[in-house]
């Protein structure tokens, strides 16, 4: 089946500076590039496996070696493209990036026992680097950091130095300056080196020579410019889930082709309470044909006796892009799809490295027939979220909608543990609101990540009045995290616990206990599905 066109360009301007970040599978290679938007450098990544032939094109001012999960003492670990070096650039590995800098630039390495996993304290070389330069490191140049390995350099390759180590890792930082080549054996990227920002700063604009000229300013102008330029005439059809990405991409589009978008909101029933009517509110007076499509039917006739998330996500999946493709041929004059994909799809879906793993999947828009003859635009293709939230704002989208938690795409389906039923659904969507205003009107939804309740596959023993009930239990969930990428449970009041308790036994029909989740991530996923 051929895939949609899409269209190209819709991104950066070449003027901006450029950072190419080599992926070889870390879960936090995206943390890179999102410190260095924080620095006001547009990053890319790309996969680490390549052949490096796109580099030159994309013409970097300087490159980062990811971390990963493979071992460059094992057959088959993927190098560094000789590209890297040849583009002449300032170069920093990470990690497994480190390990494999100093593997092709002829140093020795080992497998590190005892391995390092987690806080770690380093001791700075007593002549000074240009990395290391204005961080705080008190104690007498003690530095701490995450570590995260079970290979370690022990032999440096010609021209470098060492920067920093311990007894466990006598080499964990080292550089050939001359060259701008550096390698850090701990993770920058995590809130858990707490100078990690300032060192990944360091080598951006005082090694490297970054200007930091990215700005989410610039990104808005010049894309609603090229937007209006590139769809110059015709409708734009949109799949509006009346999430934050596809929220944002209407927005955009109605800033810049007034009129001219038809955005279609596919009801599943498995929206929250009060979600579609969010939706027409937030988009009444904006100029955008509007379209509800009333499926919730066909999803839960789909989903009967389907208990595994996976599943569940497939067939939720087909049966939209089915309902969706329905709507889109009734309207006969459109050939362009907008689509709110951001960053984080574009990496995930171009299946990374082939060394990371997937936890579970997703489904966009895309995987439309190739009956449809659209080409798709993606203008938030570049972003990371945060980075949608700040354009949403100065698009005038209300903050409540801006700063929203997360919402699986398929729903309160993946929130129900085992199959989905219609009373199921209206338990779970009952219990979810009174949870959620408790939090609001505590002041706790701010404090917080995500939170959520989940209906259990199970059944408790209650004793309501003067009889005895057997009915399902409900988990609260809530965490607290600054990535997603680990998070620790929120330590709600016990009084405000015991509230929401209360009114969910009583408020809520059909339901016999109220448990709260105390599993950090990891080990546990923040959704239970």
């Amino acid at each position: 089946m051929t895939p949609p066109a899409r269209a190209g360009g819709l991104g950066p301007a070449a003027s901006h500076e450029r950072l190419l970040i080599l992926d070889y599978g870390s879960q936090y290679t995206q943390l890179i590039a999102r410190r260095a938007r924080e620095l006001g450098v547009y990053a890319e990544i790309r996969p680490g496996t390549g052949d490096g032939s796109g580099i030159r094109d994309f013409a970097p001012r300087a490159v980062i070696l990811s971390g990963g999960p493979a071992s460059v003492l094992e057959p088959g670990a993927p190098p560094v493209p000789a590209a890297v070096w040849a583009a002449g650039v300032p170069v920093l590995g990470i990690c497994y990036g480190m390990q494999a800098m100093a593997h092709a630039l002829g140093g020795r390495l080992e497998e590190s026992w005892p391995h390092e996993y987690g806080a770690a304290e380093l001791e700075l070389a007593e002549a000074p680097s240009r990395l290391f330069a204005g961080l705080a490191t008190p104690e007498g140049g003690r530095l701490q950091v995450w570590m995260s390995h079970g290979v370690r350099v022990t032999g440096l390759p010609p021209g470098f130095r060492v920067l920093a180590g311990n007894a466990v890792t006598p080499i964990a930082a080292m550089a050939d300056e001359a060259r701008g080549l550096y390698g850090l054996q701990f993770h920058p990227e995590v809130r858990h080196t707490p100078e990690g920002l300032r060192l990944l700063a360091t080598f951006l604009r005082d090694i490297a020579g970054f200007r930091g000229d990215w700005r989410i300013e610039d990104f808005e102008i010049e894309t609603i410019r090229e937007l209006a330029t590139r769809l110059p005439d015709g409708r734009v059809l949109l799949a509006l889930s009346g999430g934050v990405d596809s929220a944002v991409t209407a927005a955009l589009l109605a800033r810049a082709i007034p009129g001219r978008v038809v955005a279609i909101v596919v009801d599943t029933g498995l929206l929250r309470e009060g979600e579609l009517a969010g939706i027409r509110e937030t988009f009444r007076s904006m100029p955008i044909d509007l379209r509800v499509v009333d499926a919730s039917p066909r999803f839960l006739a789909a989903l009967a006796g389907i208990a595994d998330p996976e599943d569940k996500r497939h067939v939720i999946g087909r049966l939209f892009i089915e309902v969706f493709a329905e709507e889109a041929r009734r309207l006969t004059d459109i050939r362009v799809l907008a689509q709110g994909t951001i960053y984080p799809d574009v990496i995930e879906s171009a299946g990374g490295t082939g060394f990371a793993q997937v936890i579970k999947s997703h489904h966009n828009v895309g995987g439309l027939p190739a009956s449809l003859p659209f080409e798709i635009v993606e203008p938030l293709r570049w972003l990371f979220k945060d980075e949608v939230r700040a354009l949403g704002l100065r698009l005038g989208l209300p903050a409540h909608l801006i700063t929203r938690q997360p919402f699986p795409g398929p729903g309160l389906a993946v929130r129900i543990l085992g199959p989905v039923t219609a009373a199921g659904v209206d338990l779970l969507r009952r219990a979810d609101r009174v949870f959620l205003d408790e939090l609001t009107g505590s002041g706790w939804l701010e404090q917080t990540s995500q939170a959520f309740a989940v209906l259990l596959p199970v059944r408790s023993v209650a004793v309501k009045g003067d009889g005895r009930a057997y009915e399902p239990v409900v988990a609260l969930r809530a965490v607290v995290t600054d990535d997603f990428m680990t998070a620790r449970w929120a330590e709600l009041p016990h009084a405000l616990l015991a509230r929401i308790s209360l009114r969910l036994t009583n408020e809520v029909p059909g339901l016999s206990r109220v448990v709260y989740d105390i599993t950090g991530k990891p080990p546990a996923t923040i959704e239970w599905e």
